[in-house]
């Protein structure tokens, strides 16, 4: 691959690239840490050590805890959702291939032990609704925009005839992901595969798609 030259920046611009780096390193090592272990278990010198950023240079960054986990959660999003565009725009696909592997693409997520920052939302709904106002609606939003997007999809294989739904989309949208977030859940306490596995299974039935 061949990368371009580097345009010449101002000392101010360099600056300010180098601190939008720095903040997204830390959130970054913040959702891998997280995801693994939760938002209370996770201190913040944890996270500044395994971002390389020095101990007393948080709040240069972020005006409270609240304020950085919103952050991470509005980043970890951000990432989700371009990756959700990205399977349901593939060309020469239907509409339920490509929901389908937005599922299956859940269950290899979820899969993994530690899931490398993938499943925050699960992982963080319960704990923080409570705790945090801010992340709260962070979450409300982005999982709004994961229904959103599948309530899109269904109605798009309604269109081009490989989806059957005998419900309103929006209405089959919301239970079908409340159905992945619990079995989720479910695998983690089971600590195996077969409620997602159960998930998908009941998906193909509700969208009948084959």
């Amino acid at each position: 691959m061949i990368i371009p030259r580097r345009p010449i920046q101002s000392a101010m611009n360099d600056g300010m690239s180098a601190s939008t780096d720095t903040r997204q390193n830390i959130l970054d090592a913040a959702r891998n840490l997280v995801a693994g272990r939760g938002w209370s278990a996770v201190g913040l010198s944890e996270v500044l050590a395994a971002a390389s950023v020095p101990k007393g240079s948080f709040y240069h960054w972020f005006s409270s805890k609240d304020a950085f986990g919103q952050a991470m959660l509005d980043s970890y999003f951000a990432d989700y959702l371009q990756e959700m565009d990205a399977i349901f725009s593939r060309e020469g696909t239907t509409a339920a291939e490509r929901l389908m592997a937005y599922w299956n693409g859940w269950i290899s997520s979820q899969s993994l032990d530690d899931c490398q920052g993938r499943c925050l939302a699960v992982k963080l709904a319960a704990e923080v609704a409570d705790l945090s106002e801010s992340m709260r609606l962070s979450l409300l939003s982005g999982t709004t925009g994961i229904i959103d997007r599948i309530r899109r999809m269904i109605e798009a294989g309604m269109v081009d005839g490989s989806l059957a739904v005998d419900d309103e989309p929006g209405l089959i949208a919301l239970s079908l992901y409340e159905m992945w977030v619990g079995a989720s859940i479910l695998a983690k306490i089971r600590r195996d595969a077969g409620p997602m596995d159960g998930a998908l299974a009941t998906t193909r039935r509700l969208l009948d798609a084959g």
